[in-house]
């Protein structure tokens, strides 16, 4: 999913932040937020978690998922 990623962020980079967190580096992180599948997204607005989703999605799928969030 990871060359997915990387184009959302670009499509998205003036309306959106996105970033990824290696949870065996850090373990304590993903404990925090209950990562339980990776990949999982989960979407921050104002410091508060506001929509998660688990598993991966098709480049399509992300954007529509970020879009939603945008509004």
């Amino acid at each position: 999913m990871a060359p997915i990623f990387e184009q959302a962020a670009a499509k998205f980079e003036t309306n959106a932040v996105l970033g990824k967190l290696n949870t065996e580096t850090y373990p304590a992180i993903g404990t925090q937020y209950g990562i339980r599948s990776i990949p999982t997204l989960i979407v921050f607005k104002g410091g508060r978690e506001v929509d998660r989703q688990a598993g991966a999605l098709d480049l399509g799928s992300l954007q529509r998922f970020i879009e939603n969030q945008l509004d």
